[in-house]
């Protein structure tokens, strides 16, 4: 348990950092609440939850990015459709799953003590590669952090950068269901960066 909680805080410190330079607070929200849809399709398809999460939120994080391009509605607006669509779906989904039972408790509000050691070893990799990912685009993410159009002037390729850190947030978002729950990943991903501006 102690093993699964440390491998999710070292991936969820950094990259919440950004999440909140960014404010984009919502957006780790909705990728959340889609991931009980995705933990369904991870079960129907017969994938495993985990990686119906992840398909899940990369396949959200790249229509939020399509959909971000419009401006019909405000991004706010967007992420809260998108959110609370995915997330009754999910759970209307889930009632009809007769053959399968999931336990919505557990992945509602997470199940730390409840890790079996291939989830350990997901959450190590999962965690390992989003910080080495995230190492590797720091420079041009804190330069578009701070100024976009002027990072953009310098040679960033700022939709490619965008696009890779909404994927990590995917892959963190996925990673940590089990141990945090839908409900609470957000808080873990922005209440310690938030804690520690203080």
């Amino acid at each position: 348990a102690l093993a699964g909680g440390l491998g999710v805080a070292l991936a969820a410190g950094p990259l919440g950092s950004f999440v909140v330079w960014r404010r984009m607070a919502y957006f780790g929200d909705t990728l959340a609440h889609a991931g009980l849809l995705g933990v369904v399709l991870g079960v129907l398809a017969g994938i495993g939850e985990g990686f119906g999460v992840l398909l899940t939120g990369v396949l959200l994080a790249l229509l939020l990015l399509a959909l971000q391009q419009q401006k019909r509605l405000p991004g706010d607006t967007v992420l809260g459709i998108l959110a609370h669509t995915a997330l009754s779906l999910g759970l209307v989904a889930a009632a009809f799953l007769e053959q399968v039972r999931i336990d919505l408790n557990a992945w509602l509000f997470g199940d730390i003590l409840a890790i079996a050691p291939g989830e350990l070893a997901w959450i190590w990799a999962g965690g390992a590669l989003a910080l080495g990912v995230l190492a590797l685009i720091w420079r041009p993410l804190l330069a578009m952090t701070v100024h976009e159009e002027l990072a953009r002037v310098e040679g960033v390729p700022v939709a490619a950068v965008r696009l890779v850190f909404l994927l990590l947030i995917a892959l963190v978002v996925a990673v940590a269901m089990k141990v945090v729950g839908v409900l609470l990943i957000t808080s873990l991903l922005i209440i310690p960066p938030a804690a520690a501006r203080r």
